[in-house]
């Protein structure tokens, strides 16, 4: 973080969540910093360039528009590379880790319908030819990812707003194809998108700002990688917790600090009984178990079997592509 200066800090740090949505966002953003459109534009590119920044756009609720779960593969590790970069190559995997687990390969799969999510999975099993665990959210708690880099910790906007679902038409399914991989780092971005939609130029702002106070989308703004910014150390905590007591203890889990994500999953027994999950970021492993065991103490957690998987490699993270590219021809 300390090869950032004070302006691409702030850039990085200030505009998670409070990202102007205007048609010049990037001109509002430099009269706060007291800079030019230009500099902050050539700021956000080149972050971008490094890797500290992921996209700017949309981080729309889980279940609101498309179909997506997680998943994990039991994989001989002479298999895990040629795996994982087979994985990689499917535009349905937005997320492909390497955890400290006999289930080492966990990805997240994303898809505009379920049809074409169970198709996927499918086809990833057979291809895989080893065990697989599919562990759809039941219930999300937490799920913002929106990180203070200057506190070292988890934002806290735990919005209780629960996302309206949504069936898309064919004008917000091209927004939809349009968003998902960020807005284009342009003085005006969303006019630009409606533009190339053959829209009227407010189009793309106005539903953005519907789909937010819908909490469709949950926030829009810099979506950071932490990985690059120095936090190294992902860990995936999972209890088994008793299902008549797994909403109220996940709630508290949320709210603790250190808690990035936070939901609960179904089970997939005998293999996998773990039904509540928290994500935990930090820069040491040993700051992070600590992490998890405070979360645990405070949540009423302790007394229950909890696992720690650690990520040994990144293999893919990236935006989910609800709309796939080769179904849509306009984006």
């Amino acid at each position: 973080m300390q090869k950032y200066d004070d302006i691409e800090m702030s850039l990085l740090n200030d505009f998670q969540h409070d990202f102007p949505l205007t048609q010049r966002p990037f001109h509002v953003i430099g009269e706060q910093l007291g800079i030019s459109e230009d500099e902050v534009l050539q700021h956000f590119t080149h972050l971008k360039e490094e890797g500290a920044v992921s996209r700017v756009g949309p981080v729309f609720s889980p279940g609101c528009i498309g179909a997506s779960t997680l998943a994990a593969l039991a994989v001989p590790q002479e298999k895990l590379e040629l795996l994982a970069q087979w994985l990689n190559r499917l535009p349905e995997i937005n997320h492909n880790y390497q955890r400290e687990h006999h289930y080492n390969l966990w990805f997240v799969a994303t898809a505009p319908d379920a049809g074409k999510l169970n198709t996927t999975l499918a086809n990833i099993a057979q291809h895989a030819d080893c065990p697989m665990l599919v562990l759809p959210l039941l219930e999300s708690f937490h799920i913002d990812l929106g990180f203070d880099l200057l506190a070292n910790e988890p934002r806290r906007h735990c919005s209780p707003n629960i996302g309206i679902r949504t069936q898309l038409n064919e004008e917000q399914t091209a927004i939809v194809a349009a968003l998902q991989s960020g807005i284009p780092l342009l003085p005006e971005p969303f006019a630009d998108i409606s533009m190339r939609l053959h829209m009227k130029p407010d189009t793309v702002l106005a539903q953005i700002m519907r789909w937010r106070e819908q909490s469709v989308i949950k926030r829009f703004g810099v979506v950071v990688r932490h990985h690059e910014l120095g936090y190294r150390e992902n860990a995936m905590a999972v209890w088994d917790v008793p299902d008549e007591m797994v909403s109220a203890i996940g709630k508290i889990a949320a709210r603790q600090p250190g808690v990035t994500l936070c939901y609960r999953r179904t089970r997939q027994l005998p293999d996998w009984p773990y039904n509540l999950y928290c994500m935990v970021h930090g820069t040491e492993r040993a700051t992070v178990q600590a992490q998890v065991a405070a979360i645990a103490r405070a949540s009423g957690l302790a007394d229950f079997p909890v696992h720690i998987l650690f990520s040994n490699r990144r293999f893919k993270q990236h935006g989910a592509q609800y709309v796939l590219e080769e179904n849509h021809g306009r984006h």
